[in-house]
């Protein structure tokens, strides 16, 4: 007797939408978590309304299919951040990668300050990470990722991250990296992370940028910031942990926060 026929397999993992809308009163019309993606309101802040993601289970892990949504209507002001780091870890099938949308709008006159805990990429781990922002012409936009490659005395698992940028509808930044053991070959040398296990990019949007641009330069021997075709600034950096970089990035950002508030040349306070 014939064994019967295996049917389709069901697929594996958690499939997650988390989504938030906040308007220019102060309210947030619409704050949806789901499944391992929990939304608190947290205290405003001078820059507006706070979103703070907690980690309801543990996720993502192999097989997960995550997204959160965001958006910012026009004149609102918004900050999200993370209670804890974002730990990826294998699923019980080791070759199945985790993916995990973000999809952030900006609208008229409106603020979004990104500013989520690192992503740290456990041994074993495959995540392919796509972060998407739409901006309006006059939208502000503060956005920080943070990659750890493995815990404390591990190595990494694998992940591929994708951040593409629209003002206006044209393109302001396109930019794919890819690490660990599942990446192209090469990740891990010189001319890349030289050994180093925590990566981060920091993107700034301001009008001001546009009138003043900053000049491109290194911020320390690991660091550098660069210009954007567009009123936007770059700063990408990489350091042995995870301290260290957020210290390189906080120090950025707060030179050219100081420049865009006093609206001054960029040379004379981004050094």
């Amino acid at each position: 007797m014939s064994a019967p026929a295996a049917g389709p397999q069901a697929p594996t993992g958690v499939r997650a939408t988390a989504r938030i809308a906040a308007a220019a009163d102060g309210s947030l019309p619409l704050l949806a978590g789901d499944g391992p993606l929990a939304l608190r309101r947290t205290r405003a802040t001078r820059a507006g309304s706070r979103v703070t993601v907690v980690g309801a289970m543990t996720a993502p892990l192999g097989g997960d299919r995550l997204a959160i949504e965001t958006e910012v209507r026009a004149g609102a002001r918004l900050t999200v951040d993370s209670a804890a780091a974002t730990v990826a870890l294998p699923g019980r099938d080791p070759a199945a990668e985790a993916h995990y949308e973000v999809r952030l709008r900006v609208g008229e006159g409106a603020e979004l300050r990104w500013l989520p805990e690192q992503l740290v990429c456990a041994r074993g781990s495959r995540l392919r990470m796509r972060t998407r922002v739409e901006l309006a012409p006059t939208a502000r936009l503060v956005l920080r990722e943070e990659q750890v490659l493995g815990r404390y005395g591990e190595q990494p698992g694998t992940l591929a991250t994708r951040l593409t940028a629209h003002r206006a509808g044209r393109p302001l930044l396109d930019q794919e990296l890819h690490f660990g053991p599942g990446a192209p070959g090469g990740w891990d040398g010189g001319a890349v992370l030289a050994g180093h296990r925590a990566v981060g990019q920091l993107l700034v949007v301001d009008r001001c940028f546009g009138t003043d641009p900053v000049e491109p330069r290194m911020l320390g021997e690991t660091a550098c910031l660069v210009p954007l075709a567009g009123p936007g600034v770059l700063v990408t950096a990489v350091a042995p942990d995870a301290l260290l970089l957020r210290r390189t990035l906080d120090a950025a950002l707060e030179a050219l926060e100081r420049r865009s508030a006093a609206d001054v040349p960029a040379h004379a306070a981004v050094r």
